[in-house]
């Protein structure tokens, strides 16, 4: 299993890793128990969760991912994520430090922990000045309750006005930035990437499969297969089935049919040969397909395929910004 740092942090996790938003919602109990056990047994040592995984049964996932890590729990990386609304009231959200203090002891309770190796802010808190959450966050890491603080969905300009905030206050920075990335979605590239780069802050990468468009299940022009994730979730169906994304799909399994890849191996190993890249955040319903992601991280790209994958993803489109 390749091992790499998260950023500037000491954390040292597995290149694949689970992501828990599944737990207690398309998986059952026990089956989430056998996916967690699995990826333990096969090296994977990053698991990503959040206090509203999943959607519509609010917390479950951490209940489950705690239940499943038992006296384990040692061997591996926990990272939760805060701020998105708990529920209906408006008030279980957001970054405000007492709500921080509420959130993240709730969180280790699920949890069954007495910390959290990385602990992120889901999306950015326009209505909390910056200042507070870091503070709130920094004393959160003095306690001992957290390790390491990182942000997700945060625009470059919110991660570097976070970063520069942290250095006068003297607080501690966030070391991660976790934002969607993937061969067809590409955005990353233009600004969040290189701050990220600068400023030595880890990228972790969701949505790498683009919900499941890069597994080679999917064709152009065709209905997805019955029992697929964009068969019956019709929002993702319509952001990623779009022309332009099944379009560049084709190619890319045409250029994978040609060299032998799996487009699955293409696109986990094309985002991890980016020194940025901390970790690749994948879901699994399965310990086999778990074992297939595992696979797929071992593909070596060689330039000539890196710079032909750029040419079919069009990744002239999203050069940084200031040249």
């Amino acid at each position: 299993m390749q091992r790499r740092r998260i950023g500037r942090s000491d954390l040292e996790v597995s290149a694949l890793g689970l992501g828990c938003n599944n737990l207690g919602g398309r998986l059952d109990a026990d089956a989430s128990l056998r996916v967690v056990n699995a990826a333990v047994d096969m090296g994977i040592t990053m698991f990503d969760v959040a206090d509203v995984y999943p959607r519509g049964k609010t917390s479950v996932s951490e209940e489950l991912l705690g239940r499943a890590l038992g006296a384990r729990r040692k061997q591996v990386v926990v990272a939760t994520k805060f701020g998105l609304p708990m529920d209906a009231s408006g008030k279980r959200q957001g970054a405000k430090r007492d709500y921080i203090m509420r959130a993240v002891e709730d969180s280790l309770k699920r949890l069954g922990t007495d910390w959290i190796d990385l602990y992120q802010l889901h999306a950015p808190d326009h209505a909390t000045p910056i200042e507070e959450t870091l503070r709130a966050l920094d004393e959160l890491i003095k306690s001992g309750k957290v390790r390491y603080v990182g942000c997700s969905n945060f625009s470059a300009w919110e991660m570097v006005d976070a970063e520069w905030i942290a250095r006068e206050l003297g607080t501690r920075a966030f070391v991660s930035v976790q934002n969607e990335y993937s061969l067809v979605m590409r955005e990353a590239d233009r600004e969040v990437i290189p701050a990220a780069e600068k400023h030595s802050i880890g990228f972790l990468p969701f949505f790498p499969l683009a919900s499941g468009l890069l597994t080679g299940k999917y064709r152009a022009n065709e209905a997805p297969p019955p029992g697929a994730r964009l068969a019956y979730t019709k929002p993702l169906a319509e952001r990623f089935l779009s022309q332009s994304n099944t379009s560049v799909a084709a190619e890319l399994q045409a250029f994978c049919d040609r060299r032998g890849y799996r487009l699955l191996d293409l696109a986990f190993s094309w985002l991890l040969h980016r020194d940025v890249v901390s970790s690749v955040i994948a879901g699994a319903s399965t310990p086999e397909q778990l074992a297939q992601n595992l696979k797929a991280i071992e593909l070596r790209l060689s330039p000539d395929d890196l710079a032909e994958i750029d040419v079919i993803t069009g990744a002239d489109r999203y050069k940084p910004s200031h040249g």
